[in-house]
């Protein structure tokens, strides 16, 4: 396995004394380690936070000391009273840290139309990684390209989707790849790796990723790892089969070698709410013997996928959907997997599917299936549910809601020290469709509710799920800790007023508290609002050449 390099140090070539012995002791003892290093050695600072509560990224409790900025880099951290600054803003009262890091993102459809990603720079996101679940562009490169061209405001990173790979060398058939077959995905990967893939993505709960065996995303596993990539997986089975399914993921990772990411970690289905015990148990056992395994989630008792996502996949194998439902035979076992499926997740409530948007009627939007079916007069069993699912599938491409978690195994995932916050949130037009809210709120709502209100976690110990732990996983080197030398991705937020607004019958609502937000020491974010300036980077992975 490659070595990853190890966690960035503190320039400490040039100091300067803290306001006090107490504080020095505090700088010292949570690794808020002063430097006047930085990009740019001459002249005044650009700018100077002054008397903010500087959480670092780290986890160790916040000190009240300045933060100095030079360029894209932190300069200083500590009493800059008396160093001269283009610029200086009192930030007392609020919160000074790293910029959020959101591992699991559905946002390349628009970052290039909406290059601002206001709902997620508006919770103090700085960076955004796309290609999850098992879905990329292939060829990696040239959309990374368009990507840069189109002057994110935020940072912006990819995996390459295995699905995508799969489908692009095999289509869409169910079966196991011929030898040649299997050496061409790998070629895939190690293309996307070398233009800058942090690793290898699966979707393995959809078409085509679930025709793929265990053994076959160990060897395409073992290609990103070679190159210095991770593992992200949204596994085979997130409710009756999830325990087996952090089984899979693990041994995936154990027998590749290769760091592991469980994405949007949860527990689908009624029937099986409380089993986080067992997963995190399962995954303690992992690490216990070697295995590089965490997983992020977000904060939320509801998921947003493909309304089709509710008819069996190997139903669509080859794209012959059609014609199975054709035949009497093959229909009356798609509608059997379909009733115990509905059963299973949604306790046959019609009123737990909402949509998000349908491409073939646009006012479909926002409404459940229970709204639908009795405005048609339809019974509210899942015979009706499944029938309704094959009529919309059969139209077009649905988005859907799908409440079916619960907020007990949200809370122990939270307080699990080796999770981190990811919100799988879309970037959409504000105001098009009824998307999930977690697109506009999932960081928001972990500091308001879960810190503040019901003090799940602390509030140094949710920054760090958020800065330093998917930094650290993702291999960004330069950024999730405030240290000198590090770039200036930061963001100031009232701790007190910080909140998610989105909800799921109102999503387009932006979070508040956040005052300012720097990226590469720009403001992106200033007074609460969006300036419009556009400083976000490529972020590349370890295998990229130039």
């Amino acid at each position: 396995m490659m070595m990853r390099p190890a966690a960035p140090q503190p320039d400490t070539r040039c100091w300067k004394p803290a306001r006090t012995t107490r504080g020095l002791l505090s700088l010292l003892a949570g690794g808020l380690l002063v430097s006047c290093g930085g990009n740019r050695t001459d002249g005044p600072l650009d700018l100077v936070l002054q008397g903010g509560l500087v959480i670092d990224g780290s986890g160790d409790p916040g000190v009240h000391v300045d933060v100095g900025i030079r360029g894209d880099r932190i300069t200083a951290v500590g009493d800059l009273s008396g160093v001269e600054a283009t610029r200086s803003m009192d930030v007392s009262g609020l919160v000074v840290a790293p910029g959020f890091i959101d591992p699991h993102t559905h946002s390349r459809g628009h970052i290039r139309d909406i290059p601002t990603a206001d709902p997620f720079i508006l919770q103090g996101v700085t960076t955004l990684v796309e290609g999850n679940d098992g879905n990329s562009p292939i060829p990696l490169g040239p959309f990374l390209d368009s990507v840069a061209a189109a002057l994110p405001a935020p940072n912006f990173a990819m995996f390459t989707g295995h699905g995508s790979i799969r489908e692009a060398v095999m289509g869409r058939e169910n079966r196991s790849p011929t030898a040649e077959e299997l050496e061409q995905m790998k070629d895939l990967v190690a293309e996307a790796m070398a233009q800058g893939a942090l690793g290898l993505s699966t979707g393995l709960a959809y078409v085509p990723g679930n025709y793929a065996a265990t053994e076959e995303v160990i060897e395409l596993a073992r290609t990103a790892d070679s190159l210095g990539g991770i593992y992200i997986s949204h596994m085979r089975d997130e409710g009756k089969g999830v325990l087996e399914s952090v089984r899979e993921t693990i041994h995936i990772g154990e027998a590749a070698g290769i760091p592991v990411q469980m994405t949007h970690h949860k527990i689908g289905g009624y029937r099986q709410w409380g089993q986080s015990v067992e997963s995190i148990r399962l995954m303690d056992e992992a690490r216990a013997r070697g295995v590089n395994i965490t997983f992020d989630q977000y904060p939320y008792t509801a998921s947003q996928t493909g309304l089709g996502f509710l008819v069996p996949a190997w139903a669509r194998a080859g794209g012959e959907l059609e014609t199975r439902l054709a035949d009497p035979g093959q229909r009356a076992r798609v509608m059997e997997d379909m009733l115990a499926f509905i059963d299973e997740r949604f306790a046959n409530d019609p009123a737990r599917i909402q949509l998000v948007s349908c491409d073939f009627d646009p006012d479909l939007a926002g409404r459940t299936l229970a709204d639908i079916l009795e405005e048609e007069g339809q019974p509210s069993t899942a015979q009706a549910i499944a029938d309704l699912v094959l009529e919309f599938d059969g139209q077009g491409r649905c988005g859907a809601i799908l409440h079916s978690y619960d907020e007990g195994d949200v809370e122990r995932l939270l307080q699990d020290p080796h999770g981190m916050v990811g919100s799988d949130g879309s970037l959409v037009p504000f105001g098009e469709g009824s998307p999930h809210p977690r697109g506009y709120g999932a960081f928001a709502r972990v500091l308001g509710r879960y810190v503040r209100e019901r003090g799940v976690i602390s509030l140094e110990e949710a920054i760090r799920r958020m800065t330093s732990a998917p930094a650290d996983r993702l291999g960004l080197q330069e950024r999730g800790r405030i240290r000198s030398g590090l770039v200036a991705d930061l963001v100031v937020f009232d701790p007190e007023r910080i909140t998610d607004r989105a909800t799921f019958q109102e999503p387009h609502q932006y979070a508040e508290g956040v005052e300012l937000v720097l990226v590469g020491g720009q403001a992106v974010v200033e007074d609460g609002g969006i300036t419009g300036i556009r400083p976000g980077r490529i972020l590349y992975g370890p295998g990229r050449t130039p």
